[in-house]
């Protein structure tokens, strides 16, 4: 959601400067490039070393290197970033950006900044009620710029009260909101289907897969975050996403049920769900008891979900997935056409660190038009916004 975000994070003199190397592990976690600019006062909080080493870039906080005569130019790094955080903001700093006072490589940075600048104070209960702190916030806002409020809590004061800047993976949403197309699939409906399905032996037992539903939660995310009106039929996932209409099932007959009863409405339909091809045709009503040294099982086929919805498509895209051991691109483009897709995610077992139970995929995309897209290693999340991001593209 953030790959190849640019975010200049600031850093001023407070103690809640230790949580910025928490929130830039999260930040790179997520795939986005990070500089960090700091005050001189923040670094009795936090080394610049730290930050360094978690952001993989240098920490400015002088206009130049006194050893090497580099200058630090804060017009190239106001111009650099997609959004520029200041977090913590400190009653000094939001006083000197209040009133166009530039005595700081953070200030001339925020003064030459065209991207969107959004603040996080962090100060003691009094001094963040003060009426020239609340002003002071006020004339920020007025300017564009986004406060993010301090919340209640504990402060280091040992007080308790609003003052506490928003925790790192509170800041990290905040963010992502902030840098994703709203607007992009906004009035749309998208059916998404998530995890595996579950086919019974007996009332114990059952044939399934090692599907964890995170790919399906990243997608679901992800197209939640474009504005769009998201439904996920899932199956018995370790993942579901908190944000989306969820309709859990158990069996391949219940998902396809549940999705076809939606499918009419939905503009985008992603079948990311990996449905057992198999059930037993006879499960036992009772526990089957380990008697003999083998057991038999007839099993038969399972209606084809993304085939079934594919001969009714009208308006809708379909996007489906593959997950391939072996002439990966050839089965992938057969199902492209077998399911009437107009795109397909194929990912290969082969490939270190994609398919089941992972954090990361490994993926190409093949659609209708003869269009191939391949792409490097990933996070699950930056690989669903890459799908968000192509289904945007080709639909919208």
């Amino acid at each position: 959601m953030l790959a190849g975000k640019k975010i200049l994070l600031a850093v001023c003199g407070s103690i809640a400067a230790y949580k910025t190397a928490f929130f830039v592990r999260l930040l790179k976690k997520e795939g986005a490039e990070v500089k960090v600019i700091m005050t001189e006062s923040a670094k009795d909080f936090i080394t610049p070393l730290t930050l360094a080493t978690l952001s993989k870039n240098p920490v400015y906080s002088e206009y130049f290197d006194e050893n090497s005569g580099e200058w630090h130019n804060h017009v190239e790094l106001g111009m650099w970033a997609d959004l520029m955080l200041i977090a913590p903001l400190s009653a000094n700093t939001l006083g000197k950006m209040a009133n166009g006072i530039c005595d700081n490589l953070l200030l001339a940075t925020y003064l030459s900044a065209k991207c969107p600048v959004m603040v996080a104070p962090a100060m003691d209960l009094d001094m963040y009620q003060h009426p020239t702190t609340q002003e002071n916030l006020k004339k920020l806002q007025s300017f564009g710029n986004e406060v993010i409020e301090a919340r209640d809590g504990e402060l280091a004061s040992g007080l308790s009260g609003q003052g506490r800047m928003a925790e790192p993976e509170e800041l990290l949403e905040i963010l992502k909101k902030k840098l994703t197309n709203s607007e992009a699939l906004k009035g749309k409906k998208v059916l998404i289907t998530s995890g595996p399905t579950f086919e019974a032996i007996d009332p114990v037992r059952f044939i399934g897969n090692h599907s964890s539903g995170k790919m399906g939660t990243a997608i679901a995310n992800a197209f939640k975050n474009t504005g769009a009106d998201v439904v996920v039929v899932s199956g018995p996932a370790d993942h579901f996403p908190h944000t989306s209409e969820v309709i859990k099932v158990q069996s391949a007959e219940e998902m396809l049920k549940e999705t076809e009863k939606r499918h009419h409405e939905a503009d985008v339909v992603v079948f990311s769900a990996a449905v057992s091809d198999y059930r037993p045709k006879d499960p036992a009503k009772e526990k089957i008891k380990k008697n003999d040294d083998s057991l038999q099982l007839e099993l038969i086929k399972n209606p084809d979900i993304a085939a079934t919805l594919g001969e009714k498509k009208k308006h809708q895209y379909h996007v489906g997935f593959a997950l391939e051991t072996n002439n990966e691109s050839v089965n992938a483009r057969e199902k492209l056409k077998k399911k009437n897709f107009d795109l397909i995610v194929l990912n290969s077992l082969n490939d270190s660190g994609a398919g089941f139970q992972k954090d990361t995929n490994k993926v190409t995309f093949f659609d209708k038009d003869n269009n191939e897209q391949k792409f490097e290693l990933k996070s699950k999340v930056e690989v669903a916004q890459d799908i968000v991001d192509y289904v945007i593209k080709k639909h919208s």
